[in-house]
């Protein structure tokens, strides 16, 4: 077993008065990757957005329980979300690449966080687009728009730049959503890959793509995480009918 990572303890959060998350708790492993599944609007994104106070800044968002970054609470009062987010980063459903060069686009984030060296800049560059399997491809073209890229080597493009500051979690929102079949099995390729360095929270609406690529997988429905457990039991053997009959396609 691998350490815990993050734990949940009793998460509820509400959009002024509609509540978008019901008494969440779970415990997530350090090196391993989790996949959130369930119907569109059952709380899979909004989960995610809590793990790096991502909902501070939508209007009216608030949290009551704890989520614990090894054994810290990061709603604690004193800390700081911009220091939380070097710590996890996020990958959304969309390529979002800024308008600048595919070695801005990685550097950005460094440079933010103080770094001034242009060599060690450059070996964040390198190192960070090799572990998004991204280097081979475009180490002649760093001076190149990022937008002339691929759809497909613009979302690891954007994974080569949450990787470049050194996060623990990666935390991606249906990050091949938006992709062809063969760059869909690229990012999953990817994935699987990261996990030896990183611990990493997918949502995805694929449950194909769940089985393949997860440890443990979570179905929430309506708020409420209704089961938590290995990828190959949630898919197998349920223990909660309605767990059952979503991954048998009964409906969603």
């Amino acid at each position: 077993m691998s350490a815990a990572k993050i734990n949940v303890e009793n998460l509820s959060l509400w959009y002024g008065a509609a509540q978008g998350l019901k008494d969440v708790s779970v415990e997530v492993e350090e090196h391993t990757i989790t996949a959130i599944i369930g119907p569109s609007g059952c709380g899979k994104s909004s989960f995610l957005r809590t793990l790096n106070r991502m909902n501070d800044h939508v209007p009216g968002a608030r949290v009551t329980g704890r989520v614990l970054l090894d054994g810290e609470d990061i709603y604690a009062r004193g800390q700081d979300p911009a220091r939380l987010r070097k710590r996890v980063g996020m990958v959304f459903q969309r390529p979002n690449p800024f308008p600048m060069t595919i070695y801005q686009n990685i550097a950005y984030g460094p440079r933010v966080h103080g770094e001034r060296s242009e060599a060690r800049l450059r070996e964040i560059v390198e190192q960070s687009l090799r572990r998004a399997a991204l280097w081979d491809e475009v180490r002649d073209k760093l001076q190149k728009s990022a937008f002339e890229l691929s759809g497909g080597q613009q979302q690891r493009l954007c994974i080569a730049r949450a990787l470049a500051i050194e996060p623990e979690v990666l935390l991606m929102d249906e990050p091949a959503s938006a992709l062809d079949p063969v760059a869909t099995a690229k990012i999953e390729e990817l994935t699987d890959a990261l996990k030896e360095n990183y611990t990493l929270i997918v949502v995805t609406h694929n449950m194909q793509q769940a089985g393949r690529i997860s440890d443990h997988t979570a179905f929430f429905l309506s708020g409420e995480l209704i089961e938590f457990g290995p990828t190959r039991d949630i898919f197998t053997r349920p223990r909660d009918p309605r767990t059952e009959d979503y991954v048998t396609g009964r409906f969603g």
